[in-house]
C-alpha cells in the first residue's frame, strides 16, 4: 500500500515456473485489490507465483510513490502512469546498486577504495532523489557499470587470502557441485538454477548476481559469502542445516521443499 503496487504493474512477466499467467508491463496483476494488496499473498507459491516472493525493489517502489511523484496515485491518469512506470525502471536498479554499495563500504577496511565506494553511494542516492525527468534522463547502466568496477575490486579485497576459482557468469544450471571446491569462489553473476549445492563450502564466495532459483542448499555452509541478499535465497532451496550469512533469515518455504538426499557416490 505504501507503494501503490507498482511492482504488479510496472514489470511484465511471463507464463513459466515463476509465473502462473503472462501480463504485459503497466497492466496490473488480476490479483491486485483496489487497496494495492495481493489478493493471493498467502497462497503465492502454491497458486504458480513464486516469482512474485523473490521479488525485492530495495525500496525503489516506495521511493518513487511517495518522494518522486509525491503521493500521486498512477490510476490517476494513463500519461502519470507511463512515466512512474519508466522511472521505477530507472529507480529499481539505483536502489539495489545501494544495497550493494552499503555493503561494499561495510566490508571494507578505510582506505582508498573505500573513500571511492562512499563516493559512489553517495551519488547514487543523489541520483535517487533526482526529479522524473532527471531520472528519465539517466543513463542508469553506464552508472551501473561505473558503481560494479567498484563493487569487484571491494569483492577481491575482501577475498584477499581466500580467493577461490573463478566462475563469474558461469552457466551451472542444474550441475552438481557437490565435489567442486567453491570456497572464495568468484560467482558474480553465475546461473545456478536448479544447481546441486548440498552440504558444499561457499565461505568467501562472491555471490553478486548469482541467480540461485531452485538451488539446493541443502547442508551447504554460506556463512561468509560475500553480497549475499535475502531474494536470493528466497528462490532457493534449503534445510536447518543450512549456514546462513549474518542478518539474512531462514525462509519459511524451505520447510515445504525438503526431499530425502540422495547418497553421494
Amino acid at each position: 500500500s505504501r507503494c501503490a503496487g507498482v511492482c504488479c504493474v510496472a514489470p511484465a512477466f511471463t507464463a513459466s515456473a515463476d509465473f502462473a499467467i503472462d501480463k504485459p508491463a503497466g497492466r496490473p496483476c488480476p490479483n491486485l485489490g483496489a487497496d494495492f494488496r495481493c489478493g493471493i499473498h498467502t497462497e503465492l507459491r502454491q497458486r504458480g507465483f513464486p516469482g512474485c516472493t523473490v521479488f525485492d525493489c530495495f525500496g525503489a517502489g516506495q521511493h518513487l510513490t511517495q518522494h518522486t511523484y509525491a503521493g500521486r496515485d498512477w490510476r490517476a491518469d494513463p500519461v502519470t502512469a507511463q512515466r512512474m512506470f519508466d522511472s521505477f525502471a530507472v529507480l529499481r536498479p539505483l536502489h539495489e546498486l545501494l544495497w550493494y554499495l552499503t555493503e561494499a563500504v561495510r566490508l571494507t577496511p578505510p582506505g582508498p577504495l573505500r573513500d571511492e565506494l562512499t563516493a559512489a553511494l553517495d551519488e547514487t542516492g543523489r541520483l535517487t532523489d533526482g526529479t522524473p525527468d532527471d531520472l528519465l534522463a539517466l543513463d542508469v547502466d553506464a552508472h551501473r557499470d561505473r558503481a560494479n568496477r567498484l563493487l569487484s575490486r571491494a569483492a577481491e579485497q575482501a577475498r584477499a587470502g581466500r580467493a577461490g576459482p573463478d566462475r563469474r557468469g558461469a552457466m551451472l544450471i542444474g550441475v552438481d557441485l557437490r565435489r567442486t571446491p567453491l570456497t572464495g569462489a568468484n560467482l558474480r553473476g553465475a546461473c545456478l538454477i536448479g544447481a546441486d549445492l548440498r552440504g558444499v563450502r561457499l565461505g568467501a564466495a562472491d555471490l553478486t548476481g548469482a541467480d540461485l532459483r531452485g538451488a539446493d542448499l541443502r547442508g551447504a555452509d554460506l556463512g561468509g559469502c560475500l553480497f549475499t541478499h535475502q531474494s536470493q535465497l528466497d528462490a532457493a532451496r534449503g534445510d536447518h542445516r543450512t549456514v546462513l550469512p549474518p542478518g539474512l533469515r531462514r525462509p519459511s518455504h524451505w520447510s515445504l521443499t525438503l526431499t530425502p538426499t540422495r547418497p553421494q557416490p
